[in-house]
């Protein structure tokens, strides 16, 4: 490895250092606080370290890894959501009963599988990086062990997640057995040549969509999500709802345009119609729920369906507007979990709707935090939520994707539903003798956090030009 290749790789070695001496540091002394500590020194330290890799891009690491202007600013988004995620850990796993110190190893493990898949550009990194994040979150799924949700979302995440990569190498091997390559842009080549698709090549790319949209949770590979979200810790079910999700939506766009995806119709149309069917699925479900946890998952899968327009939209401009959407939406998604997060005690997740009724008049604070994600998740203007959805129906106008759009508009009209409902009960004055038993914890580091997404959230939807300049200057590699 040259000295270049070990400047480009620096996040990722770092945080590889950072697993190993989290392991010993765990081996040595039990102290939460100290293992938490130095957590968020290894993420600090990984992002800085993105600073000295923009010197050298583009800079290929063949034939596996390429870091590029797309690459380094989907690691630095990764390692952001990662060290605020990190941040409302440490008061949530405090309070409970299991060892806390393996959680943040294995956090630290999980971030580093989701960078190996943002600077993928080969199927070997991509399937080890899958592994390396999906191995972690079975671990990170069902860590609170003394719940009985816990161990059973850990085990369907498990099942589901090893046969979906069954799928994918079985679609590796297809797609391999007629280009003879491994790497995207060899791939590209190999189909640019022959002139068009075979049956086996389109097989394989059916079964390696399984895989991917198992992890993306979209329509009919959503299954899982709401168990799983359910079931597990609230900072790990917001690291699936990100980071996980982000990952491997930014590898599928690596892939679709290196093998030019929008030049075969069959192909285009298999995503288009997960997507309409995430976008149906996801917000009618979530309309009969009680608990906000899957509410949130079915949220998720409706917003991975607005994702897909911009993707299919065929033009540069949806590459941007799906990158700044998927900002907004690690915010927002962050954010509304972290409400969840602070608002629950010790003894039980603050989880259920009826948990937030009257939430304004006794913690009006937490209130109006809640109350921004959940109307920026519905694309309401002033929000970050409202300039992405608006940048992915004018990226879906530029690629007159007209059913598309109409889609996005009556589902965006049906998801307004649950999202005002949550906002109407928060600010419903409560009744007396009906008062919710939760005490929350209210963390301050937890509220402060929750006070920076804010003003993340405002201020891209407010002023969003300095952050699309700099998504537009790192989309020009992809085009």
């Amino acid at each position: 490895m040259s000295f270049v290749d070990f400047l480009s790789l620096g996040p990722l070695i770092t945080l590889c250092a950072a697993s190993v001496i989290a392991m010993l540091l765990v081996a040595i002394w039990r102290n939460h606080r100290m293992v938490y500590s130095f957590a968020i020194i290894a993420f600090l330290m990984s992002m800085a370290a993105v600073i000295p890799a923009i010197k050298y891009i583009p800079h290929p690491v063949p034939p596996l890894l390429v870091i590029d202007e797309f690459s380094l600013f989907n690691t630095g988004l990764i390692l952001t959501a990662g060290l605020i995620i990190l941040l409302l850990s440490f008061n949530y796993f405090e309070e409970r009963e299991e060892r806390k110190e393996e959680y943040y190893m294995l956090l630290i493990l999980a971030t580093i599988g989701a960078l190996v898949l943002v600077v993928s550009r080969h199927f070997m990194s991509l399937f080890l990086g899958l592994e390396i994040l999906s191995i972690s979150l079975y671990g990170l799924i069902a860590y609170l062990r003394a719940r009985e949700r816990s161990d059973e979302a850990g085990i369907k995440y498990l099942m589901l997640a090893a046969l979906s990569s069954a799928f994918l190498l079985f679609g590796m091997a297809l797609v391999y057995a007629f280009t003879g390559h491994m790497d995207f842009p060899g791939i590209g080549a190999a189909l640019r040549q022959a002139g068009y698709l075979p049956v086996s090549v389109m097989a394989g790319f059916g079964m390696m969509l399984i895989g991917v949209g198992f992890k993306l949770g979209v329509v009919p590979f959503h299954m899982w999500a709401p168990d799983v979200y359910e079931g597990a810790p609230l900072p790990v079910a917001a690291f699936i709802a990100t980071v996980s999700k982000g990952a491997m939506l930014v590898l599928l766009i690596r892939f679709y345009q290196d093998i030019q995806g929008n030049d075969y119709p069959m192909l285009w149309w298999m995503v288009a119609i997960i997507a309409v069917a995430s976008m149906f699925a996801g917000n009618w479900l979530a309309l009969t729920q009680q608990n906000i946890k899957r509410i949130l998952a079915y949220s998720s899968i409706a917003h991975m369906g607005y994702i897909l327009v911009a993707f299919l939209s065929g033009v540069q401009t949806g590459l941007e507007a799906l990158a700044f959407y998927l900002v907004a939406y690690f915010i927002t998604s962050i954010g509304a979990f972290g409400v969840v997060i602070v608002m629950s005690s010790s003894l039980q997740d603050a989880e259920t709707v009826a948990d937030y009724k009257g939430l304004f008049w006794r913690y009006p604070w937490v209130a109006t935090v809640f109350t921004a994600m959940l109307l920026s998740l519905a694309g309401i203007p002033l929000t970050a939520g409202f300039i992405g959805k608006f940048y992915v129906v004018m990226a879906g106008v530029n690629g007159h994707q007209w059913f598309l759009l109409f889609m996005l508009a009556i589902n965006s009209v049906i998801g307004l539903y649950y999202y005002i409902r949550l906002v109407a009960t928060m600010f419903a004055v409560p009744v007396p003798g009906q008062q919710t038993t939760v005490v929350p914890a209210l963390p301050m580091a937890g509220n402060i956090t929750l006070g920076i997404l804010t003003v993340l959230l405002i201020g891209l939807g407010v002023y969003p030009t300095a952050m699309m300049q700099l998504i537009q200057q790192m989309m020009r590699i992809l085009s």
